[in-house]
């Protein structure tokens, strides 16, 4: 019997696999036609404890592109939320499905449904990382600038989720990652600590973000306030000075990209003018979400077969 293919945190992979998981978006994007049945006959379950935009619709259209089926559980659907625990779930749900996707609070909820599972286990995004969104950054990056490796990208706000995976992929793809922070919201000793040990990529940590984005090739943000954040004015007070705006992006390389996984708080963490402005692919960042989460789904379910 084969070992389940879980997809549950960049860091967890190595860095073949995400390269292989990288080529395999950009192969399915470039034949959607070609790969509309591989999923035939699969069903994904998708669980929200998280309100969600992109990466439902994502995850829910590419697996139908891919021939398969979608069934959407949210709290309120599921005994789950009325106090059966995440192991009988993960038990009764190996029995009816194929693939779970689960966008949930801690990371531990996520290891223990893969830990009594026998399919996969996606992580769709918890309060410590989102690695299926950095999944289609670094497509996204690599469409426009080519192989990511060597490259030097600026992280400008709050180290959260988002940034941990960053950082993640940093290491596995071998590139420097600047992480502009406020002291109060920088990367754990623990996060920093890892990236040393696994020996490859740059982590580098400053508070200035003029520093961070000068002669950079991609500046990345996200909002001051994540969904669990119950300090959001406060955050906001802190985090005013990390806006990117165009004054920023001129400090970096002149054909920087910009990134933000959206939704974006407009006039906040970036400026119209910055979103909406040349440097920006966050539409294609969006897109891509679609054609990454395939990626990941057929790296999941057909073990190699693609």
């Amino acid at each position: 019997m084969s070992t389940v293919r879980h997809f549950l945190d960049v860091d967890r992979l190595d860095s073949r696999t995400v390269r292989q998981i990288l080529d395999l978006g950009r192969k399915i994007k470039s034949d959607i036609d070609g790969h509309r049945q591989l999923l035939a006959r699969k069903t994904l379950a998708l669980i929200f404890e998280k309100p969600s935009t992109r990466t439902r619709v994502s995850f829910e259209v590419g697996m139908r592109q891919l021939g398969g089926d979608v069934v959407v559980l949210k709290p309120d659907d599921m005994q789950l939320g009325r106090g059966e625990t995440i192991g009988d779930t993960a038990r009764v749900l190996s029995r009816y499905v194929d693939a779970v996707m689960v966008r949930t609070t801690g990371e531990e909820r996520v290891h223990e449904l893969a830990e009594y599972a026998s399919i996969p286990i996606i992580n769709g995004l918890t309060d410590q990382s989102h690695p299926t969104q950095i999944m289609a950054d670094l497509m996204t990056f690599e469409e426009h600038r080519g192989p990511i490796g060597g490259r030097t990208v600026a992280w400008i706000g709050d180290c959260n989720n988002v940034a941990v995976s960053w950082v993640h992929a940093a290491v596995r793809l071998d590139f420097e990652i600047r992480l502009a922070c406020p002291p109060q919201y920088g990367p754990s000793q623990a996060l920093l600590d890892w990236a040393k040990a696994e020996g490859r990529g740059r982590v580098v940590v400053m508070e200035d973000p003029k520093e961070a984005v000068r002669g950079v090739e991609c500046v990345i943000t996200d909002a001051w306030a994540s969904m669990h954040n119950t300090d959001v004015e406060e955050r906001a007070a802190i985090l005013a000075p990390y806006q990117v705006n165009e004054a920023l992006m001129e400090l970096a390389h002149p054909e920087a990209l910009f990134m933000h996984c959206l939704p974006a708080h407009r006039n906040e963490e970036v400026t119209d003018g910055v979103i909406d402005g040349r440097h920006s692919v966050v539409w294609d960042e969006a897109e891509n979400r679609l054609h990454a989460h395939k990626a990941i789904l057929v790296w999941c379910l057909l073990d190699g077969a693609v």
